[in-house]
């Protein structure tokens, strides 16, 4: 094990959105007309892309006194190897700390904003200025760090996939996801448009949408107007939530098994009868995927392997 001072840090870095406007127009002037031409307002871009950079200044120079470190885009990810004693640092928005965390094996994840007035940044406590004292503390082990459950779809040909937020199974376009579903005694076939399982940390975001929009349906078609009080799980939780969204009931499809929850001793199954297009994705990154066509099983639950946030 590395001493301290000798431990490497990895920063990983994400395109603006001016940088991806650059990539598809290739000059500035061109990128402004477009931008312009829609009526919005291109000067935001280049403030932000401004602040992105002034903030990626500061953490670099942090880092140069430290000693060690790399820098990392996010497009990288998936093929990067990191070490297991390596400090990552992620230059935000939240997606891409729970991007970044998904490919960790443990190692401390600390979250920066670098535009404090643009994102809210729940996975971001911190700021690029507090980012050389904050290495050091990270290294020595004086800073907290918070657990984070995140899920793993297993297929039956041995490749993987982790989530932070929520997994995504079914078709890429916007046909029907057919597949076979087992929870436990529970078995299926079904029709949807396809479902997600959800993480603590995930339970804010994709799956409180599913659920808040069924209770909203229920209660029209029922003519009540009551309020449901959501309560997301803890970032810890040792259990997974699964719904399936729009499950469509037919002589060949069920939809009585569309929502509930995944543990390590209960995991939920799943056999593709997709013919070509379906997938597993995880956390929204749509390009990051697995193949989920007929014939192939996966098996969803939690990983082995907990996410470590500082705090």
């Amino acid at each position: 094990m590395n001493a301290p001072g000798e431990r490497k840090v990895v920063l990983v870095t994400r395109r603006t959105r001016l940088d991806e406007l650059l990539v598809r127009h290739h000059t500035l002037e061109q990128a402004r007309f477009y931008i312009e031409h829609l009526d919005a307002d291109f000067s935001d871009y280049l403030r932000e892309s401004a602040a992105y950079a002034q903030s990626l200044r500061v953490a670099v120079e942090a880092l140069a006194s430290w000693g060690r470190y790399q820098l990392l885009d996010r497009a990288y990810l998936t093929n990067f190897v990191f070490a297991r004693d390596d400090i990552v640092v992620a230059l935000g928005q939240d997606g891409l700390v729970a991007n970044t965390m998904k490919y960790l094996e443990g190692q401390p994840l600390v979250g920066v904003n670098p535009e404090a007035s643009r994102w809210d940044g729940v996975l971001l406590p911190f700021a690029p200025s507090e980012l050389g004292s904050l290495i050091r503390d990270v290294a020595s082990d004086r800073r907290p760090t918070k657990d984070v459950t995140m899920a793993e779809a297993r297929l039956s040909d041995g490749q993987r996939l982790r989530a932070v937020n929520d997994l995504f199974v079914g078709p890429r376009s916007h046909t029907s996801a057919l597949y076979e579903i087992e929870l436990g005694e529970r078995h299926e076939s079904q029709s949807s448009s396809g479902l997600i399982v959800s993480t603590g940390l995930g339970s804010t975001a994709w799956l409180k949408s599913i659920v808040t929009g069924s209770w909203g349906i229920a209660d029209a078609l029922v003519g009540r107007t009551s309020k449901h009080a959501y309560r997301p799980q803890p970032w810890d939780a040792n259990r997974l939530t699964f719904a399936v969204r729009e499950p469509f009931p037919s002589r060949a499809s069920a939809a009585e098994l569309v929502y509930g929850h995944i543990t390590r001793e209960q995991p939920l199954k799943l056999r593709s009868r997709m013919p070509e297009s379906g997938v597993i994705f995880s956390d929204g990154i749509e390009s990051d995927y697995l193949r989920f066509t007929a014939g192939m099983e996966a098996t969803i639950t939690i990983a082995e392997t907990r996410g470590r946030l500082v705090v």
